[in-house]
């Protein structure tokens, strides 16, 4: 099975003028990212940080525009009411994903950091994406990325895909996302995508583990995406493998 995903860093709908606008977003969205919609939308910072962590989008808006559907609706998958996912991650899908679970969570650290884990399936064939926004020190997200390894270790085996801002500028991973840390082996291009008018780094990343692979990476371009985030968007087609066990193996 094949999955095409988005993957965005929204800059909590903070314009490149310097102030809250998500009118590029939507034109973005509109005319350089979704055209044709892909099957997932993985936002990042798309709910701003102070309490009550409020969404910056409207997300009836967003399901219009792209005939995607917003995969928060219930209270128990939004950090608060006034929010729109968890701690800025919103997932969008395609209406013939089914969505059987999703797990929040917290990660460690100062700056609130976390994690959305979807266990969903299309066409009877399950799949696990892990929506993710990565603290800036190396040491910490090795800290965060074992704590992700060990829940998927400890959850039922399907093909999985790592996906967000991971803010990891080395293009080989760096300790965080290594076997070690992690206990399975992730892999995928790394383009550079930050900042948006010259990307140098490839802060953000689709991964998958194999046989899976991510067969095409796109660092998406144009006037709207540069007028509304710090980050250029990922456009990504991921060949999931079978959902196995092998090559997965509990952390210690």
């Amino acid at each position: 099975m094949r999955l095409t995903l988005a993957s965005w860093n929204l800059h909590r709908g903070i314009s490149n003028g310097g102030r809250r606008d998500c009118a590029p977003f939507f034109a973005a969205l509109e005319r350089e990212i979704c055209a044709p919609p892909p099957d997932l939308l993985l936002l990042q910072e798309a709910d701003v940080d102070p309490p009550p962590h409020h969404g910056v989008l409207d997300p009836g808006r967003v399901e219009a525009l792209t005939g995607l559907r917003h995969l928060h609706a219930g209270r128990e998958r939004r950090l608060t009411d006034e929010s729109h996912g968890f701690l800025g991650l919103v997932a969008y899908a395609a209406p013939d994903i089914e969505v059987e679970g999703m797990r929040l969570i917290d990660l460690p650290g100062r700056v609130p950091r976390g994690a959305v884990v979807i266990d969903a399936a299309r066409g009877g064939a399950p799949f696990r994406i892990v929506l993710t926004h990565l603290s800036l020190a190396q040491w910490l997200r090795a800290v965060q990325m074992r704590t992700l390894g060990q829940h998927i270790a400890r959850s039922d085996p399907r093909p999985v895909i790592l996906c967000g801002d991971l803010n990891e500028w080395r293009p080989w991973g760096g300790l965080a996302l290594s076997a070690a840390i992690v206990g399975r082996r992730l892999a995928g291009p790394a383009r550079a995508s930050f900042p948006t008018r010259r990307p140098l780094l490839p802060l953000d990343r689709v991964l998958t583990e194999p046989p899976g692979a991510v067969e095409r990476l796109e660092v998406l371009d144009g006037p709207a995406i540069r007028r509304a985030s710090d980050h250029r968007p990922l456009r990504a087609r991921v060949r999931l493998g079978p959902a196995t066990s092998s090559g997965t193996r509990r952390l210690s």
